[in-house]
């Protein structure tokens, strides 16, 4: 990373809203990144912090073993913001006093601003509604402290040290239950912190440009191109730092949607003018997957696969340009995929995405991964600035292991032909009724299973196609989307009637958690 960058460094304790702080202080354009809180000092301090965050977490302070806070934090001398365990952690850690509340509270308060000339409220109005989610209370502020908010179950609802600059609040800033909870947030980032809002799109790709050419020089670049925006970003990048030493590979892997193959070459070769190999690997995968129906082995034979094909096309580059190899693997791997994948040693793997898991130990390559930091929305902006036109930028994703993913159990080309029509008639009719930017990501599924119907009076037993669309900013949390009755219907009568061997459809409203967004 670059060491010019002006960084808040997030310490994980735990939070389930530790993605989203960390979203929002990039929305207000100031880069940040997280790290458990027990992370090596010099690898958080490498960083150059000019604040940090210390986020929630489901513990209590005076627990025996509870995580505790860094003595490096309170030494580094720059501004801390305590939200609600982060605050126990200052109060706690210093010479205050943390113990149960009387009442636990989670949900909507309202905080009265006590202060209204601190920093970190100023100007905003004398009552704020916030959303609480605590059991332990701070009782006593430590020395140094002033009272900046309470509420009525909470008498320390925000506490500060302006000397200092360190300061607590009980509720969660970073939620859209609470309304002010960005403009708190900006307050700190740029009154306190002293940030001056770099981490923009031109900032990116200045950055990233930098950073590519660093990591290449003179050598070959071979880029795994899917046509989604992911990939198609990183190529842009990448072609912008070291111009022909690009060359961007797609694989046909049999596993892609309907017509798709044809647009990626069309849109890429003609349109954006890119050096472009397309390779038709259906059989390659379609053997290799034979008989696999563990989603987590899908992922990492379709990632080897990727990989090989990849080793075979950068050989011929290589031998094409007088090269002895291609050593570089640009991928199209965002902040989402690292985290569900566990990129980071201290999370849990959720399912492993085929470019960061999934990959073989003995791959040659050196990955190039310029989005790897980035949330999708920084992606979409970052292409929009690099000139891509708005419909590629804002295609729905699509994942790396294609329909590998969306067809459940055995994979089969026949299998994979009913899916493929069923997805096209659910994305043209969500088209025709002006609803495909509505919603950030729809996909039909094929079900492992057969149902009993009834067709022309007679009996059928035939497969089932789920239908999934959500609404989200960031793909860390996802809502299903309230589609209109009278589109769902169309989209399964036309299912059931123009797809052979489906007789059954039915539509996800499971969110994101407990679900994700993809299947398996």
């Amino acid at each position: 990373m670059s060491q010019q960058r002006e960084t808040i460094a997030i310490l994980d304790y735990g939070s389930q809203y530790t993605q989203l702080i960390a979203r929002r202080v990039r929305e207000l354009n100031v880069y940040c990144e997280i790290y458990p809180w027990n992370a090596a000092p010099e690898q958080v301090m490498a960083l150059s912090p000019v604040g940090f965050i210390l986020s929630g977490g489901p513990n209590s302070v005076y627990d025996p073993g509870a995580p505790s806070l860094p003595p490096y934090v309170t030494r580094a001398g720059v501004p801390i913001l305590g939200l609600c365990y982060g605050m126990h952690l200052l109060a706690h850690g210093l010479d205050g006093q943390v113990v149960p509340s009387g009442r636990r509270e989670y949900g909507p308060a309202t905080v009265t601003i006590v202060d209204p000339q601190s920093p970190l409220f100023a100007g905003l109005p004398s009552t704020i509604e916030v959303w609480m989610s605590h059991g332990d209370s701070v009782t006593r502020m430590p020395s140094g402290f002033h009272l900046l908010g309470e509420s009525d179950n909470t008498p320390y609802a925000a506490m500060g040290n302006d000397d200092r600059r360190w300061y607590g609040i009980q509720f969660h800033p970073e939620v859209q239950h609470t309304p002010q909870g960005i403009e708190i947030l900006r307050r700190y980032l740029y009154d306190i912190c002293g940030c001056a809002g770099t981490w923009t799109a031109g900032h990116l790709i200045e950055e990233a440009t930098a950073r590519i050419r660093g990591q290449v020089g003179d050598g070959i670049v071979v880029c795994g191109l899917s046509g989604g925006v992911d990939s198609a970003v990183t190529a842009a990048l990448i072609h912008r730092a070291v111009g022909d030493q690009l060359a961007c590979v797609f694989v046909n892997n049999g596993l892609m949607r309907l017509g798709e193959p044809e647009q990626v070459v069309d849109t890429f070769q003609r349109e954006m003018g890119m050096r472009l190999i397309a390779v038709d690997a259906t059989e390659e995968f379609l053997d290799a997957l034979q008989g696999i129906t563990d989603p987590e082995q899908k992922r990492r034979v379709i990632g080897e696969r990727f990989v090989r094909v990849f080793e075979r096309e950068a050989a011929e580059i290589a031998l094409r340009a007088s090269r002895d190899v291609a050593r570089f693997l640009g991928q199209g791997t965002i902040y989402p995929d690292v985290i569900e994948s566990a990129g980071r040693p201290d999370a849990q793997r959720i399912k492993s995405h085929h470019n960061v898991g999934g990959l073989p130990d003995d791959m040659d390559f050196q990955l190039v991964e310029p989005l790897r930091d980035l949330f999708k929305d920084e992606v979409r902006r970052v292409g929009l600035a690099l000139g891509l036109s708005k419909d590629l930028v804002w295609r729905h994703p699509f994942p790396g292991p294609g329909l590998g993913v969306r067809v459940l159990g055995a994979i089969t080309w026949e299998r994979l032909e009913l899916l493929r029509a069923a997805d096209a008639i659910w994305i043209e009719e969500l088209r025709a009724a002006g609803l495909y930017r509505e919603v950030a990501q729809a996909f039909a599924v094929l079900l492992p299973v057969r149902t009993v119907g009834v067709m022309g009076d007679g009996r059928t037993y035939q497969q089932v196609i789920a239908l999934r669309a959500v609404t989200t900013d960031d793909f860390m949390t996802a809502d299903w989307a309230p589609l209109p009755a009278e589109l769902l219907a169309r989209v399964s009568s036309r299912i059931v009637n123009e797809v052979q061997g489906i007789n059954r459809v039915v539509y996800d409203i499971s969110s994101k958690p407990p679900a994700t967004i993809e299947w398996e």
